[in-house]
């Protein structure tokens, strides 16, 4: 760390490329700004820039001049650069990851500048990264490649954050919506609860589940309302120990033994099977089901064998996989069934014969698993394979259906749920384009910020070459979730406190009174 001291010796300027601090969001996850040092020459110690705002934490641009050693153990003079963040605060617990590039600017359209890239997570007791030895001080002097004007040099800082963690953050103020409280048992079940809340068409079927009558304790489905109630109304991190209660599972064992699509079946389910006889039965496989047929095809006789079935997700092989194309052209390719593992085709005997899968429909709303855990047969475990593996913002899928269909399958990325670590663990996240408009918001547990698209997909592709993440290399997609672009407004409709039943919403301000007198 670095202390801060600002010597008279040096005169600075300060500017945005931006409008001005008046004008910005100031909780925003990237800026690029501008620092000037005038005197160069009498800097002795070091300045620090105005500050810039990004996440609601001052960054600033601190510059020195250092006296280093040469690999030949010779001093010499250089100047260091670094990127400060948060800087006059001394309150322990916080933190903040961030990206940086630090621009050395030249007045010279034929030099190149000089750029260092940087990452840190920063707290209070390493507020600053960056170069001791950012360039040396004979050739910052070289008047070949411009550095230097006027006895001034001018730095640009690029800053991507996100968002802080042991200091106030109003998720609700800076993005319009609240996280979950993370109970330290319940692995992907957040992120998976997030992607269902703002799934409107669904969110406004659950609510509307009778649920009069049902114990609290043990209904899913009122834990769920719940839930998403609070999700919608309240401004802090909701609680989903009442859910977890309801599921029967209630520790962290629960939750490893299964992963996250068991878990999404086994609560779909639960969901489908209460909606039976109300007003919202099929909403499930109305949105959530698609049509595929297996079929076995003989090569050498006139004989099929297929069979027509529904599918509420597809999983997708990773694994040697460019991206998501290449993964369906995968899922689709037919297997040979030969030698030892001919097809017994009844009266026709054994026959060689062609295995493989038929999309029919795809629903309205597409839930992808990527196979990122996998049995490894030379470990005898487990793994996490993070291949970069690339999925996109649109996908058209016409060419995976067997029928060319009515209404073109081109899908609008809705939901990117991430995990960060190994198969032993790790931390989840979800990435929600709430609205269906390329404006996106990750949600991290309690913690909501708004972020930008690449964050959003890009980052999220995996593999060591995923450049800014190098710190995070084993973060990359493992579900994603896709809406049929003609479907999109219907599905993402405003869902209002009128769209609630008033029994539901009595029962729910009735159980919150009883809450906030037991607290007192």
């Amino acid at each position: 760390m670095i202390e801060s001291a600002c010597p008279e010796t040096a005169h600075t300027e300060h500017s945005h490329t931006e409008a001005s601090t008046d004008d910005v969001d100031i909780a925003r996850s990237e800026a690029t700004f501008r620092y000037t040092v005038k005197n160069l020459s009498q800097l002795k110690e070091q300045v620090l820039s105005p500050p810039c705002f990004v996440r609601c934490l001052p960054w600033k641009i601190l510059v020195l001049v250092r006296n280093t050693s040469t690999p030949e153990r010779q001093q010499q003079k250089a100047l260091g650069i670094f990127l400060q963040c948060n800087g006059d605060c001394s309150l322990p617990g916080w933190s903040c990851y961030g990206l940086g590039e630090l621009k050395l600017l030249t007045y010279k359209p034929e030099e190149e500048h000089l750029c260092r890239k940087l990452h840190h997570m920063y707290h209070c007791k390493e507020d600053d990264w960056g170069f001791a030895h950012f360039i040396s001080w004979k050739d910052l002097m070289d008047e070949e490649k411009g550095f230097v004007k006027d006895d001034s040099i001018t730095i640009e800082a690029h800053v991507i954050a996100e968002a802080p963690h042991g200091v106030s953050w109003d998720s609700k103020k800076h993005t319009g919506y609240v996280g979950l409280k993370n109970q330290g048992a319940t692995c992907y079940m957040n992120s998976l609860l997030q992607t269902l809340f703002f799934t409107n068409v669904l969110r406004k079927a659950v609510y509307k589940i009778p649920t009069v009558g049902d114990d609290s304790s043990r209904s899913v489905a009122f834990a769920l309302q719940r839930v998403f109630y609070d999700l919608q109304f309240t401004d802090k991190p909701v609680a989903t120990k009442k859910l977890t209660k309801s599921f029967g599972w209630e520790t962290l064992d629960s939750f490893m033994q299964h992963d996250v699509q068991e878990f999404l079946r086994v609560l779909i389910d639960k969901l489908e099977n209460k909606m039976k006889c109300t007003a919202v039965e099929g909403t499930i496989p109305k949105f959530f089901e698609g049509k595929m047929t297996s079929f076995i095809k003989c090569k050498n006789v006139n004989f099929t064998s297929a069979c027509l079935e529904t599918f509420y997700d597809i999983q997708l092989s990773v694994k040697g996989k460019k991206d998501i194309y290449e993964s369906f052209k995968d899922y689709i390719s037919t297997e040979l069934l030969d030698g030892d593992n001919k097809y017994d085709a009844g009266e026709h005997g054994l026959q060689e014969a062609d295995k493989g899968v038929l999309f029919d429909e795809f629903p309205p709303i597409l839930h992808l698993h990527l196979m990122r855990f996998q049995y490894d047969p030379q470990s005898d475990t487990s793994v996490k394979f993070n291949d970069r593996f690339e999925f996109y913002e649109t996908l058209n899928l016409n060419a995976y259906l067997k029928e060319i269909p009515a209404t073109p399958a081109h899908y609008t990325l809705h939901a990117v749920l991430v995990h960060s670590g190994d198969n032993h663990g790790g931390h989840y996240v979800v990435f929600i384009n709430p609205k269906g408009d390329g404006k996106w918001c990750k949600f991290d547990d309690d913690v909501v910020s708004r972020c930008t698209k690449q964050e959003a997909i890009e980052y999220n592709y995996g593999g060591r070459e995923d450049a800014p993440y190098l710190a995070r290399r084993a973060t990359s997609a493992y579900m994603l979730i896709y809406i049929q672009t003609s479907q999109l407004k219907y599905v993402l409709q405003d869902v209002a406190e009128t769209d609630i039943p008033a029994d539901l919403c009595e029962r729910i301000t009735e159980e919150m009174r009883y809450e906030m007198a037991a607290e007192k």
